[in-house]
């Protein structure tokens, strides 16, 4: 059974960086796209940034783009969310999931996509 776990949250300062990691255990990752989503409590579920299952298409919601970076190691069952230049808006529980795609390039930005989803991380960015 497929089982996701996120790690490298933590408390950083404006304009500091951290590193989401995604770990898979029970399957092979390298079988899905991946998707990192937000959420602040009493709001919806936000897109960040998606991956293929081969890391050949990725997307960034507007808000991170050229800050965030997405990548994968298939080898390790690993995927990561690179997270620089962090403001205070990017304050969040952060969360990875997984998708079965059609084909290798496949990914969305929509959560009801996904299957199966970590327990979160928590990101907080203040002085």
């Amino acid at each position: 059974q497929l089982r996701l776990v996120e790690s490298g949250g933590g408390s950083v300062q404006p304009g500091g960086s951290l590193r989401l990691s995604c770990g898979a255990s029970g399957v092979t990752l390298g079988d899905y796209a991946i998707g990192w989503f937000r959420q602040a409590p009493g709001k919806e579920r936000e897109g960040v940034s998606f991956i293929s299952a081969d890391g050949g298409e990725t997307n960034y919601a507007n808000s991170v783009k050229g800050r965030f970076t997405i990548s994968r190691d298939n080898a390790k069952d690993t995927a990561f969310l690179q997270m620089n230049r962090l403001k205070p808006e990017d304050k969040d529980d952060y969360y990875c999931a997984t998708g079965v795609p059609i084909k290798p390039g496949d990914y969305c930005s929509l959560p009801r996509w996904y299957d199966e989803w970590g327990q979160g991380a928590k990101v907080t960015v203040s002085s």
